[in-house]
């Protein structure tokens, strides 16, 4: 017991030196760069949707290889990769710590940090994959995964709680825009005023896009649990087209897009202003 206990206690200790090293503040901020780019790139092509203008309704995945397939886009995709790994590391830290340089992280803030971890590391991988020619052909959608465990014992309920947590995530979101306590995390007093004013509207638009997007993938988990039909479980995709099939479609994938695009300058920007 003394010995596990004594191996516990020296892991925590190197791990406690990690945001303390010149390279933790860039990993936070490449990530938040590359979760920018990689969100400006979807709204990008749901506005374009919207718009008429071509464009599509994509995911992660399908916004990587839309960058792969750009000028340049295996150099782009090579640093969006490390910038995404970096991204997951910081998370995986600030959930196993419950802090960083600058702030400390309540329970649920802790939990959270180890979803976006989770989520990224699979971005990430998803992005090496497609470098690697391996990751081309397939959608990303929850459709497969969903199917596959509807058919477990509990199947149902199981897929059903992951709804639910995805509204839950969407709900959140949408109250962090509205209530903007995004600014918590963000050193405001190194902005401008008028900075500051564009810092948060972009921020506000931005988390309630989020939000909408997460609350419709959530329902759409939720009803195939629900009604037993993995094919109604959709993602980040599948929510963008449901939103473009809707009355009023076009204008509400519009605003949606938008939003996306506001999401991605602020990430971009709270490259700069963030509490590492």
């Amino acid at each position: 017991m003394t010995s596990d206990t004594s191996l516990t206690g020296t892991a925590r200790g190197h791990a406690e030196r990690v945001p303390q090293t010149s390279g933790y503040p860039w990993l936070a901020r490449a990530g938040l760069i590359a979760r920018g780019v990689v969100f400006g790139v979807i709204g990008i092509l749901a506005l374009k949707l919207a718009l008429g203008d071509g464009g599509k309704a994509t995911n992660q995945q399908g916004a990587l290889q839309t960058i792969a397939q750009g000028s340049f886009g295996k150099v782009l995709l090579v640093v969006l990769a490390l910038g995404l790994a970096g991204y997951a590391i910081w998370r995986l830290v600030r959930a196993a710590l419950g802090h960083g340089r600058e702030d400390t992280d309540s329970t649920g803030e802790r939990i959270g940090a180890l979803a976006s971890g989770v989520a990224y590391t699979l971005v990430c991988v998803t992005a090496i994959e497609i470098l690697a020619g391996s990751g081309s052909s397939s959608s990303g959608s929850p459709r497969a995964p969903t199917a596959g465990v509807l058919g477990w014992p509990a199947g149902p309920e199981l897929v059903g709680v992951v709804g639910v947590i995805v509204i839950g995530v969407g709900v959140y979101q949408f109250y962090k825009g509205v209530s903007r306590k995004f600014l918590e995390t963000t050193k405001t007093e190194l902005m401008s005023r008028p900075t500051e004013g564009v810092f948060t509207t972009v921020g506000v638009v931005g988390h309630v896009a989020r939000g909408v997007v997460f609350v419709l993938a959530g329902y759409g988990i939720l009803r195939a649990a629900i009604e037993y039909d993995p094919n109604k479980a959709t993602g980040l995709d599948g929510a963008l087209r449901d939103l473009a099939n809707a009355s009023y479609g076009p204008w509400l994938l519009g605003v949606v897009a938008a939003g996306l695009i506001g999401f991605a300058a602020y990430s971009i920007a709270d490259a700069r202003y963030r509490r590492v």
